[in-house]
């Protein structure tokens, strides 16, 4: 089989199609064949984006990707963080409590 990604829209679609099929009696094996995956993909789908709509999935999509990016700067602000710890390790403080430039 071939390796395609698939969107979160094409998904539902095609678990609409799955429903379909099953309903008029087919087996998952052949569900399956008829979608172009493999039937451990299928379930994954199933358990993933079970009774979403394409518009839920688009937006779970969106979300995700939201998430990632948040992620991403709160790593960035922790290294930055980290690094003014080490430096204000090593500058001199007077004795006024503030950094001197010396």
């Amino acid at each position: 089989m071939q390796h395609r990604k698939h969107t979160p829209e094409q998904i539902v679609r095609k678990l609409r199609e799955a429903d379909k099929l099953l309903a008029e009696g087919a087996d998952v094996a052949t569900v399956a064949k008829h979608l172009e995956v493999s039937e451990q993909t299928f379930h994954r789908w199933r358990n993933q984006y079970g009774g979403m709509k394409a518009d839920d999935a688009k937006e779970l999509k969106d979300l995700r990707r939201e998430n990632q990016r948040l992620k991403r700067i709160v790593a960035d602000q922790a290294l930055d963080i980290d690094m003014l710890k080490e430096v204000a390790k090593d500058a001199p403080i007077d004795q006024a409590g503030w950094f001197s430039a010396a």
